[in-house]
């Protein structure tokens, strides 16, 4: 069964991985999307939601090196997150927002909880 995509976008304890830095980046994502969703031709927070993809990503992946984590095809996941992100046109349509929120929601439920407990 497929995670419920919370309304309004907002991040919940139903999305802790229980590592404080992790779990703040999280909330940074979904308020992210959620602008994107309230002014999708605002580059400006298209932008902005890019950035704090990656600076996510590059964080939870030396996470998980740091650990021995196995984590090749959740770093390929991400890439390619990344990649849609960079496809995006403005304003960005309904679509791609909603992707996105499905995207995230499902990532973090089905491959970051993978890891919890297991990371240093």
């Amino acid at each position: 069964m497929a995670p419920k995509i919370p309304h309004p976008f907002e991040w919940n304890s139903d999305f802790e991985v229980f590592y404080k830095d992790l779990d703040e980046q999280h909330q940074g994502l979904f308020k992210g999307i959620h602008d994107c969703q309230q002014s999708p031709g605002d580059a400006g927070l298209v932008h902005t939601l890019k950035d704090r993809v990656a600076t996510h990503f590059r964080h939870e992946e030396a996470k998980m090196d740091k650990s021995g984590y196995k984590c090749e095809g959740h770093k390929d996941a991400h890439h390619g997150f990344e990649a849609t992100l960079d496809k995006w046109s403005m304003p960005v349509s309904d679509g791609n927002i909603s992707g996105a929120m499905k995207w995230l929601v499902e990532h973090i439920c089905g491959t970051d909880f993978k890891y919890k407990g297991q990371l240093k």
